[in-house]
């Protein structure tokens, strides 16, 4: 959870202070933008959704801080619908290839999130069991 909060918050920085790189890292194009069109608002959601990358990172790793489990579960299936989101979006042409790894790290998050969560889970109960 510390690993990916933080890794949020420095891509959602990259993000804010330089959003042409992260529309790279992304394989998006990024215009200039003297050549964007009236009501091209790339660059705002570009900033909205760093914002929110920063805000979700600083999440992460004060619930991991604090070994909030509660949270960690809230995570697993939120992770699978962005997994699902978004790699519909590759899979119908609405994003790029490349951008199928944005979702494949949210997928495997989840689940390895979900199976730690589970491991510990059966662990603590093998533990109560034993102390019984």
């Amino acid at each position: 959870m510390a690993v990916f909060g933080a890794m949020a918050f420095v891509l959602g920085l990259v993000g804010l202070v330089a959003p042409d790189a992260q529309l790279a890292m992304l394989d998006f194009v990024a215009v200039d933008p003297g050549q964007r069109a009236s009501g091209d608002y790339t660059r705002v959601f570009m900033t909205a959704s760093s914002m929110a990358s920063v805000n979700m990172g600083v999440y992460y790793v004060l619930a991991a801080a604090v070994d909030f489990r509660a949270f960690f579960f809230w995570t697993v299936p939120f992770r699978l619908v962005t997994f699902t989101v978004f790699t519909t979006l590759v899979l119908t042409d609405v994003a790029p290839g490349s951008f199928i790894g944005v979702g494949l790290w949210e997928g495997v998050g989840a689940l390895v999130t979900g199976a730690a969560l589970w491991r510990e889970r059966r662990a603590r109960a093998a533990g109560d069991a034993a102390l019984a």
